[in-house]
């Protein structure tokens, strides 16, 4: 299993991270994606996967929730350590997009920050992990122009992933026309999740192909069950596959297979 969004750098992991990330890779875990989410970030993402070189994969942006007023001068300090690092050590620009759930106040400045750092993940050619919530319609409108621009500029498309998508079959589809991918993790096995059935439509409606998902926890958050309320570890991602595997009416390692693909070529892993 490969885990396409793990917050690693967290301090609840800090205690004993040798084992703890062993016990991951005795669980089936192969590699870990770490992305950035602030300006410090990244210096603690940096850090965790230089010295697990070989096992972590990292990202860097700025999350949604952290654009404030002064977002320029945060996107131009993580810019800098992007063009240091470069595409020789990172995985893709992340964790970036659109968050209007608690606040609308800096809804342009989310916006202009987003469309900026996807035009970093043009310039380094890139994926992009995009974090969307309750910004469906901008989002997309979002992202559809950036992946034109980058044909246009580039001649190749703005690939990436839609982390933690919940969205609708319909959403679902236009990303996987643009080659997107979806990140599925834990919300898929809450008792009240809807997300297996804009997936896999039990009326026989066009659903969501097995390659256009990956993996992913989100961790320390959203555990899946039965691990929920719990803090969340790679290893968990099992239950997501069984989940996946009972909804595409395939083995649980076919699932595993599948999604640890399509992450290594999206990602080039």
């Amino acid at each position: 299993m490969i885990d396409t969004h793990c917050h690693i750098d967290d301090p609840i992991y800090a205690a004993d991270l040798d084992s703890f990330l062993q016990s991951q890779h005795e669980g089936g875990v192969e590699a870990i994606l770490v992305p950035g989410v602030t300006v410090e970030s990244c210096e603690t993402v940096l850090n965790v996967c230089r010295r697990y070189c070989d096992y972590l994969f990292p990202a860097l942006g700025l999350h949604p929730e952290e654009v404030r007023a002064d977002y320029k001068n945060q996107l131009a300090q993580i810019k800098s350590v992007v063009n240091q690092v470069g595409s020789t050590l990172l995985v893709a620009i992340g964790e970036v997009g659109l968050d209007y759930h608690f606040s609308t106040e800096y809804k342009a400045e989310q916006q202009e920050a987003f469309r900026e750092q996807l035009r970093w993940a043009m310039e380094y050619n890139l994926p992009v992990m995009v974090h969307s919530r309750d910004a469906t319609e901008d989002s997309l409108e979002i992202i559809k122009n950036a992946y034109k621009q980058c044909l246009t500029d580039y001649g190749r498309p703005l690939l990436g992933v839609m982390h933690c998508f919940s969205g609708s079959r319909e959403t679902a589809l236009e990303y996987v026309r643009l080659g997107w991918k979806l990140g599925i993790g834990g919300v898929l096995t809450f008792k009240n999740s809807r997300l297996g059935e804009q997936l896999c439509p039990p009326d026989g409606k066009e659903g969501v192909p097995l390659s256009a998902l990956v993996l992913e926890t989100d961790a320390p958050y959203l555990a899946p069950v039965p691990h929920r309320g719990q803090t969340n570890e790679s290893r968990y991602m099992i239950y997501v596959a069984e989940r996946l595997a009972n909804l595409y009416g395939v083995s649980a390692e076919t699932v595993i297979s599948t999604t640890s693909t399509t992450a290594r070529n999206l990602f080039k892993i």
